[in-house]
């Protein structure tokens, strides 16, 4: 398993944050009713194909497992990511907040 120490939770600009090569990955959501709705995920095109997307996605679902939070996925990324791991659905809401 990858490395996921260093994605960050930066909640003041609603996202997760992974810097590799001084080049800036993120997951965006919205935090609502006990729940995080993720909007949508950046890679940078020279990180692409590296993995680095599912590390940030890995990271922000462990965040929100530790946190007690579900997850609402809006990004088709996180939605991929999820069902391709049977071991985060629980981690979806089944009413989805918003």
């Amino acid at each position: 398993m990858a490395d996921i120490s260093n994605v960050r939770n930066n909640a003041a600009k609603g996202r997760y944050e992974l810097t590799i090569d001084g080049q800036l990955a993120i997951a965006a959501y919205e935090q609502r009713e006990g729940a995080l709705v993720f909007t949508h995920t950046e890679v940078p095109e020279a990180l692409e194909g590296q993995g680095v997307g599912s590390r940030l996605v890995r990271a922000a679902l462990a965040d929100a497992r530790e946190r007690g939070l579900k997850v609402v996925p809006l990004c088709h990324f996180v939605e991929a990511y999820i069902e391709r791991h049977p071991e985060e659905h629980d981690l979806l809401a089944l009413d989805a907040p918003g």
